[in-house]
């Protein structure tokens, strides 16, 4: 029989997927890449597996990868995608075709088989992702093939199925809203999310975070430190990239931080709404954005500024493998040498407050800055800056008068 490599999850999706993969005589291997997803019984969604004809089933941890190699540097970036969103289902994709290609390798799988639908952004972050990696894999996307479809036109006919099967999901037709999740976050979204007048806030269980109307009275200091752009330290001790971000989940999930609502444009064209709670990444962009204000010199930030709504755009739309990524992940790397420090931080009711930043390369001259007199500064200067500066405006302003 031919085989492949399923990318595994244990959700609605991918547990209808695999027994429809055996239907259509196809060995599955199933992974489940482990992401830190906090809210999953890692023992469970493996037996899952085996219990319902898996030839194989693997669970393999690339929590430390995903926060080190893909979370941080894209982090760095103050990369947000249309400007709100995180990137934090985003930046999983690539390094789970990555998983699942090393696997295929190993078993000798001659497919790989992923639950992502044909409407969404993950088909294309997998299918970019694995045809950079490996130019002649083969892909099974279920969602996109007719046969699939008419079996499954929608996710009632998927429980139903599971229920003639016997296959436990999480999904229910009561709370139909799908969950995807990872160390950095959770995405909500479908069901009754699809219609925007529904408020998000109000239907979801939340699994990272507390709303901010539950959240502590009092402020919740912390302080991070950074070298070279990358967190090292929290309120003192230093942690891997995994236990920062855990941490900063605890901390600032229980201070009701890193909610959002969104409607955003997905890669294909069409509108889309999701609910996603980030609170540890939340933190981190924030105190790093802090340390660059200290660190980064005027110019060289606002290039990096221009350039980081295209990066958000590249993770979102899948295109992480490739040179133009390659070169500006080494021009951030290169910018963000200076970004060393120590931030600290007030978390209060979904509030991130600054409290204090430390540098030992700092730009910021207080002497210079002050409004009080003496300094090196020379306020007379001033009058030549702004006769050169406004030349063009004033030719301009004789040979084309404007009215006022």
């Amino acid at each position: 029989m031919p085989s492949c490599v399923l990318a595994y999850s244990g959700g609605l999706d991918t547990s209808v997927i695999l027994g429809w993969l055996q239907d259509e005589g196809w060995d599955v291997h199933c992974v489940y890449v482990d992401l830190g997803q906090p809210c999953e019984d890692r023992d469970a969604i493996m037996k899952k597996a085996e219990d319902h004809g898996a030839k194989s089933a693997r669970l393999i941890d690339v929590t430390e990868e995903l926060c080190r190699d893909f979370a941080f540097p894209v982090m760095q970036w103050q990369a947000k995608y249309e400007g709100r969103y995180l990137l934090g289902t985003s930046i999983a994709r690539p390094l789970i075709s990555k998983t699942c290609l090393q696997v295929a390798h190993e078993v000798g799988a001659e497919a790989y088989a992923h639950g992502a639908t044909g409407k969404g952004n993950d088909q294309c972050r997998f299918q970019l992702a694995a045809e950079v990696l490996k130019p002649d894999v083969v892909m099974i996307a279920p969602w996109r093939i007719p046969k699939f479809r008419e079996l499954f036109p929608g996710r009632t006919e998927m429980l139903a199925y599971c229920e003639e099967k016997g296959i436990p999901v999480k999904a229910s037709v009561s709370k139909p809203y799908s969950s995807d999740e990872n160390v950095c976050h959770i995405s909500y979204e479908a069901g009754k999310l699809e219609d925007p007048a529904v408020g998000g806030y109000d239907i979801i269980d939340f699994g990272m975070t507390v709303s901010p109307q539950e959240a502590p009275d009092t402020p919740e200091r912390v302080t991070i430190e950074f070298e070279s752009g990358i967190p090292t330290k929290l309120n003192g001790q230093e942690k891997s990239a995994r236990e920062m971000v855990t941490e900063l989940n605890d901390i600032a999930g229980r201070n009701g931080v890193g909610r959002i609502d969104v409607v955003e444009n997905r890669f294909v064209g069409m509108k889309s709404r999701g609910v996603y709670e980030a609170p540890g990444m939340t933190a981190l962009y924030f105190a790093h954005h802090m340390l660059e204000e200290l660190t980064i010199d005027r110019d060289a930030i606002h290039l990096r500024d221009r350039l980081a709504p295209e990066v958000a755009e590249m993770v979102y739309y899948g295109f992480w493998y490739g040179p133009k990524m390659d070169a500006l992940f080494a021009f951030n790397e290169e910018l963000q040498k200076p970004v060393t420090g120590s931030v600290t931080l007030d978390l209060y009711k979904g509030n991130l407050l600054e409290v204090a930043r430390t540098s030992p390369h700092s730009l910021y001259d207080e002497e210079i800055a002050s409004m009080e007199g003496g300094g090196t500064y020379n306020q007379d200067d001033a009058e030549g800056f702004l006769r050169i500066m406004g030349l063009p405006g004033r030719v301009q302003g004789r040979v084309n008068p404007r009215r006022y």
